[in-house]
């Protein structure tokens, strides 16, 4: 999530920056609202954004996974696996620790968190969580040699189904991991794709505004709910509609990162996209104290103006935290994982193993 893209493919960094937007707009976004129990402009921001937030960012994480994933167990294994694990182990910790006994003063849900965080992902960080089962996934799917068009087609199946068990792990899974696959298994087609979008970008950037329309049409056709805590679309009753919509808007994210990815004017998102397991790890401390002081200073303000100043300190903070730790030199553990935590015998671990310039994912 955070290695540095190439010139050729700096729009992946786009679109992880604009991902990692609209992950964090949805948390404070909610968060105000279920706060002050109203409903604000970036309600609708975020429900536009509902169908393909989270599908986009799952792509976009499987999209180089090809590069590594014919490497040795070992080898794979620490990279596409410990290395998800370790940020996950970590943060739950620093989180639960925040949350649950300075601020809750729980030392007994605490403990009972701590425990439960190894097989239930704990709160934002499942989607950590989730990249590393979804790589052991594909790495076993790959060794069997499963066809990429029949995993696809089962995968969609699991996703469209009402699929639900008591397991949250399973549940992300069968939702999500049809995306992750589908930007690993139809790379090629999805940077031929970003190649016809540079090569014709008046006719992306009118096929992007009929989406657009299309987009929001369909999510707020009538049946739709937009209220304080929860998103309903208008086609959500329909099976596969937003299935369909996911991978379109997904789509339409990347083209939209290839069009910016050049200008000048986009650098900072760019940047973001580059860092952006910095902003998932870190945003959530500051999010929640910045928003708790805000409404008790401003009782009284719009949720949509308060949902959009907890957006941006919860954005900035990060890059702080970032910037401060880069200038002290303590902390790097925090964001990059150091070599006790890679596994013996690979490039970067402590067990003396030079280490070799790895490709950009």
């Amino acid at each position: 999530m955070s290695g540095h893209t190439t010139t050729r493919h700096e729009w992946v960094d786009v679109a992880k920056g604009i991902s990692i937007i609209l992950v964090v707009m949805m948390h404070a976004t909610f968060g105000v609202g279920e706060a002050t129990g109203e409903v604000g402009f970036m309600h609708y921001a975020l429900a536009f954004a509902s169908p393909f937030r989270m599908p986009e960012f799952f792509m976009i994480s499987g999209l180089f996974l090809g590069l590594v994933i014919s490497r040795p167990w070992m080898h794979y294994a620490d990279r596409r696996i410990v290395h998800y694990l370790y940020f996950y182990a970590l943060w739950a910790v620093i989180l639960i620790l925040f949350k649950h006994l300075i601020v809750d003063r729980d030392p007994g849900g605490t403990l009972s968190l701590l425990a439960s965080a190894i097989y239930e992902p704990y709160s934002i960080l499942w989607f950590i969580y989730a990249l590393g089962v979804f790589s052991l996934i594909a790495k076993l799917l790959y060794l069997v040699k499963a066809p990429h068009i029949a995993v696809f087609i089962a995968a969609a199946v699991l996703s469209i189904a009402p699929f639900e068990t008591p397991v949250p792990i399973i549940n992300y899974t069968a939702h999500y991991f049809v995306y992750f696959y589908a930007g690993y298994a139809f790379a090629p087609y999805i940077f031929q794709f970003a190649k016809g979008v540079r090569t014709n970008a008046a006719f992306a950037w009118v096929a992007l505004f009929a989406w657009a329309l299309a987009n929001g049409a369909l999510v707020f056709f009538p049946g739709h709910a937009v209220a304080y805590g929860h998103i309903v679309t208008g086609i959500a009753h329909i099976p596969g509609a937003t299935f369909a919509l996911a991978l379109a808007g997904a789509m339409a994210i990347c083209a939209l990162a290839v069009l910016v990815a050049n200008l000048k004017a986009f650098a900072w998102l760019r940047w973001i996209g580059a860092h952006s397991i910095v902003i998932y790890l870190s945003f959530v401390i500051p999010m929640g104290i910045f928003r708790t002081l805000l409404l008790a200073v401003m009782p009284d303000l719009d949720a949509g103006l308060a949902s959009l100043a907890t957006l941006v300190v919860a954005i900035l903070s990060p890059i702080v935290l970032y910037w401060v730790i880069g200038k002290v030199g303590f902390g790097k553990f925090l964001f990059e994982r150091p070599s006790w935590a890679c596994l013996p015998g690979v490039p970067g671990s402590r067990w003396g193993v030079a280490p070799k310039p790895a490709p950009a994912e």
